[in-house]
């Protein structure tokens, strides 16, 4: 039997490739229009955005509940004596409480993490204990290992507007921005507590942008950046602008540059930008 198995869920938005190399597995969420419900990525980005602006009501979004964690365990354990699993921010999802449900039932030896993180914040954290596995390390000094990572991701965004956020009751501690002037672009920070934050505010997307850049260089003092990840949804150019403007501000070719998914798309919107970035 091969010795650790690597679970995640599907708001790493790691890409395929990384997932097929690092033998990462994904139990994915929901994202329901009316009658109609997908799995988070089964649906492309592209069609979840024109969907998007087509319907009047926002989507809904659902966890994986307990029985489906404990169908990909039971069936991991037959092939691994351990799993690792790591989950979206629990101030966020209640995707993590379905994950231990299943592991109280099944009494193995199975490792929950709570990321405090999302998008590519989390995707960075997996990649890394995905590495720790192929070098060899233990599930023990792996979880340990990842306490530490987890505090040096940092992990920041911009919004074109506030509503999907607010509609979607995800709006954490933003909520000093609502009623803000309406060109005002946010800059949002996953806060170590795993829900959102005002980092400062912008009065365009351009200047959103460059304070995200200036953000993450306030943030490495003192601190070596080692990977970068960055991910746009419905909003190419500016994912585009972004990756340029943090690889050569930091000399770091991105280990990721993606879209997001559908269900972190539902509570961002369209025109989200964002970048994770872990130092040590």
């Amino acid at each position: 039997m091969r010795k650790i198995a690597l679970v995640t869920d599907s708001t790493a938005d790691l890409t395929d490739e990384f997932q097929k190399e690092y033998d990462i597995h994904v139990i994915p969420l929901k994202v329901r229009f009316g009658n109609r419900e997908y799995l988070d990525h089964e649906i492309t980005s592209e069609e979840f955005y024109h969907q998007l602006a087509k319907n009047e009501e926002l989507p809904q979004t659902s966890q994986p509940s307990p029985d489906e964690f404990d169908c990909l365990y039971r069936k991991l354990l037959k092939e691994y004596n351990e799993i690792i699993s790591i989950h979206i921010s629990s101030g966020l999802s209640g995707t993590i409480n379905s994950a231990h449900l299943a592991k109280e039932k099944l009494q193995a030896k199975i490792h929950i993490i709570d990321s405090k993180n999302i998008s590519l914040g989390m995707g960075l954290m997996v990649v890394e204990a995905a590495r720790n596995i192929k070098d060899g390390l233990d599930a023990l000094h792996i979880v340990d290992k990842l306490s530490d990572v987890r505090k040096n991701i940092e992990t920041l965004f911009t919004l074109n507007t506030l509503e999907y956020l607010q509609k979607g009751g995800r709006i954490g501690k933003v909520q000093s921005l609502l009623g803000s002037f309406l060109n005002i672009k946010p800059v949002v920070r996953v806060g170590d507590d795993g829900v959102y934050h005002t980092y400062t505010k912008a009065r365009s997307r351009c200047k959103s942008l460059q304070a995200i850049v200036k953000a993450f260089h306030e943030m490495a003092r003192g601190r070596k950046k080692i990977k970068l990840a960055i991910a746009h949804g419905a909003a190419g150019s500016a994912g585009q602008y972004l990756k340029d403007a943090l690889g050569n501000a930091f000399d770091l070719k991105p280990a990721i540059f993606t879209q997001v998914g559908p269900v972190i798309g539902v509570h961002t919107g369209p025109g989200t930008v964002g970048a994770a970035i872990q130092y040590e």
